[in-house]
């Protein structure tokens, strides 16, 4: 079974008065992926007293597999991705959206987050989920699967406001910035949901 059922103690780096961390994942392995601009504009425009990071290791997880499970966690990129989760208050995931549903990539961190070698650490972890398409649809789909993995691991997701960017050649310039203001108001938005529901669990 992938989810965990132990809500785990609060991260040791969680101070009183301090900013709030939140660990930022792009769901895509892509060198110029929409959802990581999405993340980096998450990170620039985060509300005072919210520090998000981004994660930059998915393409360095292996698949995941209980044979290799031991050893995974004792040290590398899992080891690593678990750690820097559980240190935050809070995780942000940007998804694409492939064949109507998650990037494998990315479900295989959620699969390794999962595990009780992992340290519980995404039950009762405060999530928010946001995702960008370049074709018409939006990640609808996409994030409606990563929200029922998230559900299976109980963690605390952020149900309003939401973020469906799609045909994302008007929000993104040139140089990849987030121009669009509605598009950053809704990143700022979602975050301060997020820290709202980091505040409750603190």
């Amino acid at each position: 079974m992938m989810g965990a059922h132990a809500r785990p103690h609060a991260a040791a780096g969680e101070a009183a008065g301090g900013p709030s961390r939140v660990v930022a994942i792009a769901g895509s392995l892509r060198r110029d992926s929409l959802n990581r601009r999405l993340i980096e504009a998450a990170a620039d425009c985060a509300p005072e007293g919210i520090e998000v990071c981004v994660y930059r290791g998915l393409g360095e997880l292996p698949p995941f597999n209980q044979d290799l499970e031991t050893g995974a966690f004792a040290a590398g990129p899992v080891r690593e991705l678990c750690e820097q989760v559980a240190a935050a208050q809070g995780l942000l995931i940007a998804t694409p959206e492939y064949n109507h549903s998650v990037p494998g990539v990315l479900k295989n961190a959620i699969d390794w987050l999962s595990r009780p070698s992992a340290g519980a650490v995404l039950a009762g972890k405060p999530v928010a989920v946001v995702g960008a398409s370049g074709g018409r649809w939006g990640t609808r789909l996409a994030q409606a699967a990563v929200r029922q993995a998230l559900f299976a691991t109980e963690s605390l997701l952020v149900t309003a406001p939401a973020l469906y960017l799609a045909q994302t050649d008007g929000p993104f310039d040139a140089s990849g910035y987030l121009a669009d203001e509605a598009a950053r108001g809704a990143l700022r938005q979602i975050l301060q949901a997020l820290a709202q529901i980091m505040r409750t669990r603190a």
